[in-house]
């Protein structure tokens, strides 16, 4: 069974560098792990905010929950989702391999993540 490491907010905005600011400045978060143009992580002790562009979309939601065994838990759910919305499991350009779900009866996603062990 895989382990949940953290439940990280995924923030929309309409600035996203506004938005960075109002947690460095005023919270602390002051570690970038991930910065673009239109996606930033942030990082304070052992949590993440994620920020990214707001869509059009009133009432939507995200969540990141990252996890340490991301497919040993795809292969204990994958028969499960038939009836939902679902990106299999592919790795990401910051870092992370990931899948994502639209839970059931929400506007809301949920992706769920890994950090891509690195071999050195």
């Amino acid at each position: 069974m895989y382990k949940a490491l953290h439940l990280s907010p995924m923030i929309p905005s309409y600035n996203i560098k506004e938005t960075a600011s109002f947690f460095i400045d005023l919270l602390g978060f002051d570690k970038f792990l991930y910065d673009e143009n239109n996606y930033v992580i942030l990082h304070k002790d052992n949590l993440t905010i994620h920020i990214l562009n707001a869509g059009t979309d009133i009432g939507e939601m995200e969540f990141y929950l990252e996890v340490d065994e991301l497919d040993v838990l795809w292969n204990s759910i994958k028969d499960k989702l038939s009836n939902i919305k679902v990106r299999a499991p592919f790795d990401r350009e910051y870092g992370m391999r990931e899948l994502h779900i639209i839970i059931p009866q929400t506007k809301t996603l949920l992706f769920i993540g890994e950090v891509i062990k690195r071999a050195d």
